[in-house]
């Protein structure tokens, strides 16, 4: 459990069961998220939890480094933020563990609140476990985990999280730009954010299937900003909100900000300087911000209208279910 070259990578609810992959850690800095694809998928090695909790590393009641949490709506620089803080000596960033996935799925299946709960805390015990002594662990999980947020935060009281989200035009064009992929990807956010209880949204009509693809990624945009609403007004002074234009704008000024709020002690001009901010998150070419703003610029040539619409309209259904679009405790 505390050997830096071994991830626990998946829980089985069926099983109780944390199954470990090895996956050293400049292995795991350099993928993109830690999935099997990214991991080389090797042999994985099942340990019960009637057998962790009998082991020392499981009595103690905190996770041994603190937790830092990057939580995000997708398409907003998340992976580009975790980047920044894999920072050896200082944090470890763990970018959308699987195992994690796992736990809001089996959420999702019908797991009892209590059991769940027990889960999240065992994960995220073993998550830090083999993170050195003296650095923080960061871990940004895909925005499907988005709704065990408020738990995490809750199990560990010394964790604080920065919200991350897209201005919606932005989000929007980036959907666009992916295709039948980022419209399909929508739509099964749609399912996901649905089974968790989170897109209860007075909206006509009321059936998904009778709107358009930018309408659902507009809808899902909303669940997901007012759960961030929400999280933000019961946490206070433990979280801070952030979009990726301020992000990319003011990377320096973002940084600072955030390291303060990690408690972190890093040179925040360095890193806005350095690769994280340089290269395409996903496929370590070079892409700035020069570059970011063609993608979506491309995005709104095609799609302008449609986007300017669902944008309008997507505003008007904010104001009907009273979601605040600037959202509460802005970083920095």
């Amino acid at each position: 459990m505390r050997d830096p070259d071994w991830l626990v990578h998946r829980y089985d609810a069926v099983g109780d069961a944390f199954h470990y992959i090895p996956a050293p850690r400049d292995l795991r800095s350099r993928a993109v998220f830690l999935t099997d694809a990214e991991l080389g998928a090797p042999a994985q090695a099942p340990v019960p939890v009637a057998r962790m909790r009998a082991m020392a590393g499981m009595a103690a009641k905190e996770a041994d480094a603190p937790l830092r949490l990057i939580v995000h709506s997708a398409f907003c620089c998340s992976t580009l933020l975790a980047r920044a803080f894999d920072l050896p000596g200082i944090a470890h960033a763990l970018k959308e563990p699987v195992v994690l996935n796992d736990l809001a799925g089996w959420r999702r299946r019908g797991g009892a609140p209590r059991e769940v709960a027990a889960r999240l805390d065992d994960t995220l015990r073993l998550l830090a476990a083999p993170v050195p002594a003296g650095e923080a662990l960061v871990v940004k999980p895909s925005n499907a985990v988005n709704a065990l947020t408020m738990a995490m935060l809750a199990l560990r009281p010394d964790a604080c999280a920065i919200l991350l989200h897209a201005p919606l035009p932005t989000f929007l064009a980036s959907v666009a730009s992916k295709g039948l992929e980022g419209r399909l990807w929508v739509r099964e956010l749609w399912t996901k954010l649905a089974a968790d209880g989170l897109t209860e949204l007075a909206v006509e009509p009321a059936d998904p299937l009778r709107h358009s693809d930018l309408q659902i990624a507009a809808l899902g945009w909303l669940a997901q900003h007012r759960l961030f609403g929400q999280i933000a007004a019961r946490f206070g002074g433990r979280v801070r909100t952030l979009d990726s234009a301020t992000l990319l704008a003011q990377p320096e000024r973002a940084l600072a900000a955030a390291a303060e709020l990690f408690r972190l002690r890093v040179d925040a001009a360095a890193i806005a300087a350095g690769p994280a901010f340089a290269r395409h998150s996903k496929t370590g070419e070079g892409f700035g911000a020069g570059e970011r703003t063609a993608v979506h610029d491309a995005a709104r040539a095609a799609h302008g209208p449609e986007i300017a619409l669902v944008t309008q309209w997507a505003h008007a259904v904010a104001a009907a279910n009273g979601i605040a679009m600037d959202l509460l405790q802005p970083l920095g």
